[in-house]
């Protein structure tokens, strides 16, 4: 199976199903020549099949198949070997049936037809395109072409009969053929009529059976077993020749009443089988069995089975392959991400853990590769990344896997760094990496008492400005031939990890470097700076910072209207700070005489730790400054 062109999500596939076929000679109309010949073909039995390029067996939907104008007729699939046209098609009791006129002049038809004449039991190989497919789990079941077909199986519901070839061999041996005579007068029988017999066998095609011997007799003789008398006609009509008549008469009727009982039995066995037991049927109808024999298999197929082995569903989804990298990584609240079905699997199917090499490996099966290893990696490769493969055919998308994997990791990496100062300044957005400049207004802005007659009077603005500028910052690190063949998954795991560990740092030391360079900004001309030893991080020096924030006023001379929310810290005291956040009351026993009870500041200030405050490659750096901020 190869896919074709078109890239819709269930990609057109074209299929190939082998049958014996039945090729027929036809009398001119004067009953010396001949017209072209005609093929019949049991196609396809409606049964599921296994097809190169389908993990599990295929079963063509025929309430689904269409045929292609003027479909076509090949010698093994090569469209430069013509042989004929289709002319119409069957479908009877969940079976496939195909017929067709040779009726191309070429080689490749004159080869048919003479290897027909000496017997060669020719197949067909049928080549549809799927349209739509439907794939149905282990432990399901679906009803197609009249039976119930168990899972796991892909079930082609529309399908396209593009063309038909002759071929030497083919793969379904629940099939028969056969292959009628060559001339038209071998076909011709006693009635003027064109006769055939067909021989049904397990391995293909056969020719007809001889006729029975013929001996000439004297006058009057008496018919041998197993063969007929031929007597000498009388001219005149006497009694030897109305002998002979007779006798050809009784040979007629005969072989009639065979045939009869033939169709008697076939119809019988078809009967008992129904469409449960097509296989039966067909071994039945093959093998000559009686009805009796026919109902004996059919009870033995009905009896309950003990399964010979418990078969597990190995089929790998791309879901699955994510899980199981992750799993394999070790990622933190992976079971959040995934079902707990998909988590089972992955655990089960990868039980020691997925490398670099299998997974690879795994999403190159799902998209037709054949080989079992990972020696020829460019091939791997090329059908893992679906390079020249249609993208809807591909089940399993590595590009996606991959992705999906390294961004998990990378948020992973990046939120393992601390991430203070997102809790303490806003971000915003910019059009560019130019300079940007930030206002605020002030002056003069309350209202006055209006005097008499309404004159308004004017109130002033003026600005603060504040610049800041974005910039670009990135790394690279790659997946090479030696990741691959060392089956390093941490390539993919790993290794986005440390650059989201990487984006994070970057950030952070971007930040820290020109928060902690505040000199010019936190002073004690601007009323936001204490030092001195009463202003450690205590109730006391709480009190006395949150009195100096709240003091603190504009260009007017007027309070700033906005409350302290958090108490940013470095790791020296990041105790003292949750205390006073959480704690009800702090005793205080350092004086005899001096009992603090309640904390005035329980659940007033946010405590918020950074490790860059007392960190010593930043400059202004402290182990006993702290802040409070909006």
């Amino acid at each position: 199976m190869t896919p074709n062109a078109k890239t819709d999500a269930h990609a057109p596939r074209e299929i190939r199903l082998t049958a014996p076929l039945n090729l027929e000679a036809a009398a001119g109309p004067d009953g010396q020549g001949q017209r072209p010949r005609r093929f019949h073909m049991d196609a396809y039995s409606g049964a599921p099949m296994a097809v190169a390029g389908w993990r599990f067996p295929v079963v063509v939907d025929l309430n689904g198949l269409t045929v292609r104008g003027g479909a076509k007729v090949y010698l093994d699939h090569d469209r430069a070997a013509r042989v004929g046209h289709i002319e119409g098609l069957q479908v009877e009791h969940g079976a496939l049936r195909v017929s067709g006129v040779i009726s191309s002049t070429s080689v490749a038809a004159k080869e048919v037809v003479a290897d027909a004449d000496n017997g060669y039991p020719w197949q067909a190989s049928i080549g549809a395109t799927v349209v739509d497919a439907e794939f149905v789990g282990e432990g399901k079941t679906v009803n197609v072409n009249g039976r119930e077909v168990a899972g796991p199986v892909n079930v082609a519901r529309r399908a396209v009969l593009s063309e038909v070839s002759f071929v030497g061999s083919g793969a379904d041996d629940h099939t028969s053929a056969s292959i009628a005579a060559g001339s038209a007068k071998e076909n011709t029988a006693m009635d003027g009529k064109e006769k055939t017999e067909t021989v049904e066998t397990t391995t293909g095609t056969q020719a007809p059976p001889a006729a029975p011997e013929v001996k000439a007799q004297a006058p009057g003789a008496t018919v041998p077993e197993g063969g007929a008398a031929v007597v000498a006609a009388d001219p005149a009509g006497g009694e030897p020749g109305r002998a002979v008549a007779g006798q050809l008469d009784g040979l007629v009727a005969g072989m009639r009443a065979k045939a009869a009982a033939e169709e008697e039995r076939i119809g019988a066995v078809r009967k008992v089988c129904g469409s449960a037991h097509a296989d039966i049927a067909a071994r039945a109808i093959r093998e000559a069995w009686d009805v009796t024999r026919t109902e004996l298999e059919v009870l033995r197929a009905d009896r309950p089975k003990a399964p010979a082995a418990h078969v597990v569903d190995q089929t790998v989804t791309g879901t699955i392959l994510e899980a199981a990298c992750l799993l394999s990584a070790g990622l933190a609240g992976v079971e959040k991400a995934y079902e707990e079905k998909t988590l089972n699997a992955a655990s089960k199917r990868f039980r020691g853990g997925i490398g670099l090499q299998e997974l690879l490996l795994e999403a190159a099966w799902a998209n037709g590769y054949t080989g079992r290893n990972f020696r020829d990696s460019r091939e791997v490769l090329r059908f893992a990344f679906g390079k020249d493969l249609q993208a809807g055919f591909s089940t399993v998308d590595i590009g996606g896997i991959l992705s999906n994997v390294a961004n998990k990791f990378l948020l992973e990496g990046f939120f393992s760094v601390e991430r203070a100062w997102r809790s303490i300044c806003a971000v915003r957005n910019v059009s560019d990496f130019k300079t940007v400049t930030s206002y605020r207004l002030i002056g003069k802005d309350q209202y006055e008492p209006v005097a008499p007659g309404g004159e308004l009077k004017h109130g002033t603005l003026g600005e603060e400005q504040y610049t800041n500028k974005a910039d670009t910052f990135g790394l690279l690190l790659s997946i090479d031939r030696r990741d691959m063949i060392n089956d390093d998954l941490g390539a993919i795991t790993t290794v986005p990890r440390k650059l989201g560990r990487g984006s994070g740092l970057a950030i952070n030391d971007v930040f820290w470097t020109v928060f902690l360079a505040n000199s010019a900004f936190f002073k004690t001309a601007n009323k936001n700076y204490l030092e001195g030893a009463d202003t450690a991080l205590t109730i006391d020096g709480l009190t006395k910072a949150e009195k100096t924030f709240l003091d603190q006023v504009d260009g007017d001379g007027k309070p700033i209207g906005v409350m302290p929310v958090i108490m940013l810290v470095p790791t020296a005291l990041s105790a003292m700070a949750t205390q006073l956040f959480k704690s009800v009351e702090v005793r205080d026993t350092t004086a005899s005489t001096k009992y603090p009870v309640a904390n005035p500041h329980q659940g007033k200030f946010r405590a918020e730790v950074s490790r860059y405050l007392s960190n010593s490659r930043y400059t202004g750096h402290s182990e006993k400054a702290w802040y409070l901020l909006v």
